[in-house]
């Protein structure tokens, strides 16, 4: 695999890099995770309108940019660096590909355009209160009525649920059984019988919520029964995408160690010149540059439509989830008791590795999962 990015995509990168420098510093951070929405509408609007990053993997027919995946793989890493606090995740990793896996044509040029501005934030309703990420685990039921279904259930650990404009909701028949008839609706997030409570949440810098659906009205979305197949590539994008902000995570911590390292002086020597300091920094960069190598070729597969996409994203997300976890205790220990104490920033880095690690399944999970794709 070809990990060398064009001269336009390193370009990209640096622009990327130096945007969210200005737009997230730590003390932003701080601000933002203890508000209520969990990010800021000024900064949403830089987001997608002054680099337009809302639309840079949606096709130009439907109000995008129409850049490929692993454009989109370098916005969420470069995210992860700074602990961006912002719906981009739910709207664009999640729901935006939702509705491109699901949607019939009509329904993409309806939908679509307003994400890719940035008028509408979205979000993808599919874990239960069970916790499990898969399409086997979905209760909520959808009732055909004359004017569209009518939706009851509930839904938790909807990432920026509380916030969303529109929401996509996983449903079966009732009395169907697993993938069969499953389907995706929009639901507007005012509509009646829909209760969004946020959820208190380890990581408050990604914000989360349970919905309760009580005779909701929803739109079906693409073909009633057939959403099994468009909401497990959506799922594979989605971790595809998390791997590369969690890859973009670990690299930020790893260097933050580094710096303190370098900086801090005991015995009259700087710690980093101590042996067991060494190997540990040494340890550092062989899991995050392992755990970059990994996200790229997942989004790499995923732009090229790969037959190995599968069990490669699995593999990234599984991969990066423990080079991030384990990234971010060494970094702790680096910098010793201050390292977990709320006046030091490394504990925001710590919290996001641990709610990411278990987002969308954890690691267990991914390797079961990607030996099941190899061995097909």
């Amino acid at each position: 695999m070809n990990y060398t990015f064009t001269e336009e995509q390193l370009e990209f990168r640096t622009v990327l890099r130096r945007f969210f420098e200005d737009l997230s510093p730590a003390t932003e951070v701080r601000q933002l995770m203890e508000t209520g929405d969990g990010f800021d509408e000024t900064g949403w609007r830089r987001i997608s309108q002054e680099l337009g990053l809302t639309g840079i993997a949606i096709p130009e027919a439907y109000g995008g940019q129409g850049f490929g995946f692993v454009e989109l793989a370098i916005v969420f890493e470069e995210m992860g660096r700074r602990l961006v606090c912002a719906p981009y995740f739910s709207s664009i990793g999640l729901a935006a590909n939702a509705i491109l896996n699901a949607g019939d044509e009509a329904q993409k040029k309806a939908l679509l355009p307003g994400i890719a501005s940035g008028e509408t934030r979205a979000a993808l309703a599919l874990a239960e209160p069970g916790g499990r990420w898969d399409t086997g685990s979905i209760q909520t039921t959808a009732t055909e009525e004359d004017d569209g279904y009518r939706l009851d259930g509930a839904k938790s650990f909807v990432v920026d649920g509380a916030t969303a404009d529109l929401l996509i909701v996983a449903a079966r028949r009732p009395g169907s059984q697993g993938d069969g008839g499953l389907s995706l609706f929009t639901v507007d997030a005012r509509a009646s019988g829909l209760t969004r409570t946020p959820l208190k949440v380890m990581d408050p810098t990604r914000k989360q919520a349970r919905l309760t659906l009580e005779n909701v009205k929803g739109q079906l979305l693409g073909r009633e029964g057939a959403a099994a197949e468009p909401l497990r590539r959506t799922l594979l994008q989605a971790i595809t995408c998390l791997a590369s902000e969690m890859a973009g995570g670990a690299e930020m911590l790893r260097e933050q160690a580094l710096d303190y390292a370098m900086m801090r002086v005991q015995f009259g020597r700087q710690i980093a010149s101590f042996q067991t300091m060494k190997h540990k920094q040494a340890d550092m960069l062989l899991d995050v540059e392992l755990a970059k190598a990994a996200a790229y070729q997942a989004a790499q597969a995923a732009a090229a439509d790969s037959p190995d996409f599968a069990a490669t994203a699995h593999l990234a997300k599984a991969t990066v989830a423990d080079a991030y976890m384990q990234t971010a205790i060494h970094a702790v220990q680096i910098h010793g008791g201050i390292g977990f104490t709320w006046d030091n920033d490394t504990h925001l880095w710590f919290k996001r590795a641990k709610s990411s690690e278990v987002m969308l399944g954890g690691p267990e999970h991914h390797r079961e999962l990607m030996l099941q794709n190899w061995a097909a």
